[in-house]
């Protein structure tokens, strides 16, 4: 059973950065496509920024140019680098593999406001 721990998380005001990390443990992810994902109060979970086998990343266009995701496959963790950071940006971050599994984290909150 995989287990995904979320951490990094906190209060923030608008234009400031964020480092999540998420540390998996009961599998590899090494051969998975992996994400962060997030879900803001009253809305569906979305997927933001995924990252590639050979590392090659994907962004939702809401976060392109602001976030970076990035994984090291030696301590099975993903991380999410967020800069610019706005109001919007305001949610429970996720990460899963890429189509995801079925068990989440508990996620960390990232809240922006000033």
């Amino acid at each position: 059973q995989v287990q995904l721990v979320e951490s990094g998380g906190g209060l923030v005001q608008p234009g400031g950065s964020l480092r999540l990390s998420c540390a998996a443990s009961g599998r590899r992810i090494s051969g998975y496509r992996m994400g962060w994902y997030r879900q803001a109060p009253g809305k569906q979970r979305e997927l933001v920024a995924r990252i590639l086998l050979s590392s090659g990343a994907i962004y939702d266009d809401s976060v392109r140019g602001r976030f970076a995701i990035s994984r090291d496959n030696v301590k099975n963790t993903v991380y999410l680098q967020m800069n610019s950071l706005k109001p919007e940006d305001t949610a429970v971050y996720y990460c899963n593999a890429f189509p995801s599994w079925n068990s989440w984290g508990q996620g960390t909150q990232v809240t922006v406001s000033s």
